[in-house]
């Protein structure tokens, strides 16, 4: 007898693992955006970001395919740095043709993240290139690790 299996992508499957979950959830109650009145987030789209930190600077890049620099409202207020804006799904069907499948995620979102303190909030640079978010969150001279001599 055959028996079929049906294959699954490894991106799907994580998301739906329960571990995953639990993970989504703590973040989400330690100060990470929910959705509405804290319900569940786990179809709507949240950019992928990633945070690094330099001797410098932090640096902040965001994956926003699709969108333009004017989709996108970044603010810092109160050592919180929030990334919003929408990517709007153009329902083009011309005749004849019709929409089998959607994969790609629309809607509007909202990452917001907290600061360490020394950022100086005065020289944040943005940068929006090719679908690429990057922002530059220059460390404040009193934040800068030196190094104590010993006399």
């Amino acid at each position: 007898m055959l028996t079929r299996y049906r294959k699954t992508s490894p991106t799907v499957t994580a998301a739906r693992d329960p571990f995953f979950s639990f993970v989504d959830r703590f973040f989400n109650e330690v100060g990470f955006p929910a959705g509405e009145n804290g319900a569940d987030t786990s179809d709507r789209w949240l950019p992928p970001v990633d945070i690094q930190e330099t001797d410098d600077a932090f640096v902040v890049s965001a994956d926003l395919p699709g969108l333009s620099k004017d989709d996108i409202d970044i603010s810092l207020e109160d050592g919180v740095l929030t990334l919003a804006g929408e990517r709007k799904f153009s329902n083009e069907e011309t005749e004849g043709k019709t929409f089998r499948r959607i994969e790609r995620s629309y809607g509007s979102f909202r990452r917001s993240f907290t600061l360490p303190q020394g950022v100086d909030a005065k020289k944040v640079n943005a940068k929006f290139t090719d679908g690429e978010l990057h922002l530059t969150l220059p460390k404040s001279a009193t934040a800068k690790p030196r190094k104590i001599t010993i006399s």
